[in-house]
């Protein structure tokens, strides 16, 4: 009796060993993107990135090509938007408008209103670092990879009868990429290395040991500096700006790389300075390896989801996508691409660096599409919809640093454009942060972008609850951002309600007065300011007025077809369908729009919906997937995640639908990383909401996720959750609370209050019944 406990015992506890590695070997497949080719275009290359530096692996055989950014390099320079004076014709703009004389008021406002240039300026391809192997053709055994647990890129395979293995990963404490080359056998490693970049004015120089590329921009100010060295067991040498390396076993090389760029005002840097300190002072692989894992892991491990893997998880990742259109059954897809998300964000926005943009730091042109600009009529508020559900708050920084640059350059266009106190700024921005309306009239006079920035202040402190941030950063912010209205808002002659004139409802109908995207926003953020003055005891007479304003202002309509009016009047076009919903902003990210509270005008949000109707650009799909979550609709959105994973296996495609490219970067097309943000936000709304002051667990779980766990999930109020689910039912539920605040739960038609102790962990069953 005693012998069979024993060998039962010792039997269980093998088979919980191997179910536990079992677990843990399918949980880092997982975590990986692999191929069994090198790339064949820009879209199939693997990204790395430090948040300043970023680069795309494209894992060739005989040459390896490394293009890299650097984030500063722009073309422009130093420079005010504004254009001063033009509030003098902002009375005539309205009446204009006013009076059904839109193209009118276009005309003038084209000619008179808008900043100063017309556009923008464009974020810059740096260089390329070109790794050559001679000898290297016939390759067997061909495998790269993307760890996104580890933050490293991998090749590996078999030239002749000797195994080749490179590892390239952007190390955010030592501000480099390395290099990682090595060969199985003694003395087999030989290649030539080597800079190059597609400017106009660039040179390349070396020596024995280093190699530098100096480029500068065209239309521009900005210089910039890459240094690479090498250290290796080999025989080095250079001659014409090449280093080769002979009979080597191993070799690593570091790059650097810097512009003169200090900030928005100032470009007096000294990027051959910086970049000569950042290598000298690089640690060794080894070291710089051991410092990137533990930086690394210490934000990407706070978050696993588990999702049951199928057949099609044993796949190669382009191949997985593509069997992903016919055969969706492939949960632990949708798992990747959330910690994907969390992975680029992870190397396109850390602390002390500048915000993502609409190619996170990606990119391999001098003329990208839309200049790989901030477009904060969404793309750059998307960027960061997962970002503290994702238990990435440090990553949220960035963004409130440029917010911050934009209230200085805001208030002056918000003086010289409408005569008023605050900030603002309209649909885009860039590096010299500008604020003022740009390109065209009747699509850049938008003003409630600084307002929508704004309000991810507000959503910081509402996961976080850091009070001495919201008193610090985000209430001062949100308020200038809320005087601006105090001041600009306008009465509508025909109904007497309070209006955002002139503006637009972006991308569509051109100039208009009132639209309604603007009065959501303008809501939005009135009540976060008006929270907020609550929670630091303090603005009441301020909180007061911004109180009465919001209920002033025109209220969201539902149309003649039963749908909620984008516009003032109810002239929209039931055809149309635009890949823009601005007017939707209510449902998601606002929360003015709810089933509960609002039930007719969420049926008129879904009437609007379902005439734009199911298709549209890589990023508008993604945002339909949030809208269905909030519409509590979990199997409409999981329609909407199998859009969004069309496969665009061929990047020279402009037109057409969205989707993803082999390498998993959303597809607008061309290449927006906005949609992988957007599409793991919409993924995560799907298992838990908290905007409405709840935990709502399996909100809109879809029947294609009918099992799960996910830990270290961020909610509103200062909770971490931890659940599974089985046949689409809760089993159970761990919260811990972060901030000491009263817990509500909601699962179905449960509900469950409870106060919390701040540092506590709080367990739930099925039944919301605490453990």
């Amino acid at each position: 009796m005693i012998f069979r406990t024993l060998y039962f015992n010792r039997t269980t506890l093998m088979l919980g060993l191997l179910i536990s590695l079992n677990t843990f070997i399918t949980r880092a497949q997982d975590l990986k993107l692999w191929y069994k080719q090198p790339s064949r275009q820009w879209e199939d290359a693997l990204p790395v990135g430090n948040g300043c530096l970023a680069a795309m692996v494209f894992g060739g055989i005989a040459s390896e090509r490394i293009q890299f950014n650097e984030e500063t390099l722009w073309t422009g320079e130093p420079r005010s938007y504004a254009n001063k004076g033009a509030s003098k014709y902002l009375g005539e703009i309205r009446t204009l408008l006013n009076e059904g004389r839109q193209k009118e008021a276009e005309k003038l406002a084209s000619e008179q209103f808008m900043g100063i240039p017309l556009r923008q300026m464009a974020y810059q391809a740096f260089g390329d670092l070109y790794i050559d192997f001679p000898d290297h053709s016939n390759a067997t055994d061909y495998r790269r990879e993307l760890d996104l647990e580890k933050g490293i890129a991998l090749v590996s395979y078999k030239s002749g009868n000797v195994g080749f293995k490179r590892a390239v990963f952007a190390s955010y404490p030592a501000k480099a990429i390395y290099v990682k080359l090595t060969a199985d056998q003694s003395g087999k490693l030989n290649f030539a290395v080597r800079l190059d970049a597609i400017h106009a004015n660039k040179k390349v120089t070396g020596n024995a040991g280093e190699l530098t590329l100096n480029v500068k921009v065209d239309n521009g100010v900005l210089e910039g500096v890459a240094k690479m060295k090498v250290q290796t067991d080999g025989k080095v040498s250079q001659k014409d700006g090449k280093l080769s390396i002979q009979n080597a076993t191993t070799a690593t090389l570091i790059l650097s790389a810097a512009t003169n760029y200090i900030d928005y005002k100032t470009v007096s840097g000294k990027p051959t300075t910086k970049t000569a300190s950042l290598l000298k002072n690089a640690p060794v692989y080894e070291q710089a390896l051991k410092e990137h894992l533990t930086d690394h892991q210490k934000l990407f491990s706070r978050f696993h989801l588990d999702l049951p893997a199928k057949n099609n998880g044993a796949l190669p990742t382009d191949e997985r996508l593509l069997q992903f259109k016919d055969n969706p059954d492939d949960p632990a897809f949708l798992a990747l691409y959330v910690q994907y998300a969390r992975y680029l964000l992870i190397a396109s926005s850390r602390p002390g660096t500048h915000a993502a943009n609409l190619q996170g730091k990606w990119n391999h042109q001098l003329k990208p599409s839309w200049d790989s600009k901030y477009t904060v009529n969404i793309n750059t508020e998307m960027n960061y919809w997962p970002v503290e559900m994702g238990n990435l708050a440090e990553c949220h920084q960035p963004l409130f640093a440029l917010i911050r640059d934009l209230s200085r350059t805001g208030s002056e266009v918000a003086k010289e454009h409408y005569n008023t106190n605050g900030w603002l700024v309209h649909h885009n921005t860039d590096v010299w942060r500008g604020a003022a309306p740009i390109n065209a009239s009747d699509h850049g006079i938008w003003v409630t972008g600084g307002a929508w920035l704004s309000l991810h202040l507000w959503e910081h402190y509402r996961f976080t609850q850091d009070k001495v941030f919201l008193e610090k950063t985000a209430y001062p912010l949100m308020k200038g951002a809320a005087e601006f209205f105090v001041d600009f808002l306008v009465k509508d002659p025909k109904t007497g309600l309070l209006i955002s004139s002139p503006s637009n409802s972006p991308e569509n109908g051109g100039l208009v007065a009132g639209p309604t995207m603007d009065h959501q926003i303008i809501r939005g953020l009135f009540k976060a300011c008006i929270e907020s003055a609550h929670v630091l005891k303090t603005d009441q007479p301020f909180a007061a007025k911004l109180e009465k304003l919001a209920s002033q202002t025109a209220p969201n309509q539902v149309g003649r077809a039963g749908q909620l009016q984008e516009w003032m009047t109810d002239i929209d076009d039931t055809t149309n369908h635009h890949r823009h919903v601005s007017h939707l902003w209510g449902v998601y990210p606002g929360e003015e729009i709810t089933p509960e509270k609002t039930p007719e005008l969420i049926n008129a949000a879904k009437k609007s919906l379902e005439f734009r109707g199911d298709d549209g650009t890589g990023w508008s799909l993604a945002w339909k997937i949030n809208y269905w979550a909030r519409f509590l609709d979990g199997e409409h959105a999981y329609a909407m995640i199998r859009k969004l994973f069309n496969p665009i296996m061929d990047a020279s495609v402009k037109k057409g639908g969205g989707g993803s490219y082999p390498n998993l970067f959303d597809a607008h097309p061309p290449f927006q990383i906005d949609g992988n943000f957007g599409g793991a936000a919409g993924i995560l709304e799907l298992l838990v909401q908290s905007h409405l002051g709840e935990l709502h667990l399996l909100p809109a779980l879809p029947n294609a996720l009918p099992d799960g766990k996910v830990s270290g999930l961020v909610a509103r109020g200062g909770f971490e959750i931890t659940m599974e689910w089985k046949k689409g039912q809760l089993q159970s539920v761990d919260i811990l609370s972060k901030a000491g605040n009263k817990c509500n739960v909601r699962y179905g038609a449960k509900r469950f209050s409870f106060d919390t102790v701040k540092g506590k962990h709080y367990k739930l069953n099925a039944d919301l019944k605490l453990q």
